[in-house]
């Protein structure tokens, strides 16, 4: 008989392979979600790789950004995140996480749809920390709907202002402090690539996003920034209870060739690596997937 899985092995040996039906609320709090999103990483092991090295991270206070924060404080990184208001119960979950890896956190409270604020956030991570060297543009907002005709020019502005014009504005806003060896990541998404039929909107900046992210980082080569992007596949976190009624949040991520949805401690070291410039310093412009199997061209 075959061994059973140890260590990190049998942390992946035990991963859901279904989620409850369960719908949320937006904006949709992690700590609402009936099975929670494993976001420790207990596998991970920390090498310094981010030793004394500033980060911003929007939507930082749960699911995929959750994890990310958690993994730059335990590589040495004093750590920012973004969120909105109602979401300050799980923001200091990353608190006690980050504080407890002995490093530095500042929660932010806003609205990234808000120009000054996308502004104001950067200028006060780089007041508080003395620097700021890595930006991770995380933030956003989803809503599944069957038709294009159920998506009002609303719904239309507030995809695309949370999710590329914010990545724009905070971009902008951290070049001011970024010097070379600073880095910027995306988060892309498997929409971005394949789209969805149910997700016109978000799909369509996902695309902007993969693009953006090319463009800037030819744009930025000269300055010795690096520009990349990370596009996960279905991955469990509050975004999706909040968008998906039950039924479906019951069926997602059984499609992939894993069939399983991802979890956000599988996503972060993706995140890890193309921050870190002992690993990824030959690599600009690039669109990462972790798509539990799902391919694609170019």
């Amino acid at each position: 008989m075959p061994a059973e899985p140890t260590g990190a092995d049998a942390r992946v040996a035990q991963y859901p392979e279904r989620m409850p039906a369960q719908h949320l609320d937006e904006p949709g709090l992690e700590r609402d979600l009936a099975l929670r999103p494993q976001y420790e990483a207990p596998a991970y092991r920390a090498a310094g790789k981010l030793e004394g090295r500033a980060a911003l991270i929007t939507g930082g206070d749960s699911g995929i950004g959750r994890a990310v924060a958690v993994l730059f404080a335990r590589e040495g990184a004093d750590v920012a995140i973004v969120h909105l208001p109602e979401e300050q119960p799980d923001a200091e979950v990353v608190r006690g996480h980050v504080e407890g890896a002995g490093r530095r956190f500042l929660s932010l409270a806003g609205d990234v749809k808000d120009a000054a604020f996308c502004q104001q956030a950067v200028d006060r991570v780089a007041a508080e920390f003395g620097r700021l060297d890595i930006l991770v543009n995380n933030a956003a907002h989803q809503k599944d709907k069957a038709t294009l005709e159920e998506i009002d020019d609303a719904e239309w502005d507030k995809t695309f202002q949370t999710n590329i014009y914010a990545y724009f504005r905070f971009a902008r806003a951290a070049l001011a402090h970024l010097k070379p060896g600073g880095v910027i990541i995306n988060t892309g998404s498997e929409t971005g690539d394949l789209g969805s039929k149910t997700l016109l909107d978000y799909s369509a900046t996902k695309g902007a996003i993969h693009a953006f992210t090319k463009a800037l980082a030819q744009n930025l080569v000269e300055r010795r920034i690096r520009v990349n992007c990370v596009a996960p596949g279905p991955v469990w976190t509050p975004l999706n209870p909040q968008s998906k009624d039950a039924e479906a949040v019951a069926e997602f991520g059984t499609q992939t060739p894993m069939a399983r949805a991802g979890q956000p401690e599988e996503i972060a070291p993706a995140f890890v690596f193309l921050a870190s410039n002992a690993d990824s310093s030959y690599m600009t412009g690039e669109v990462i997937q972790v798509m539990g199997g799902k391919t694609t061209a170019g």
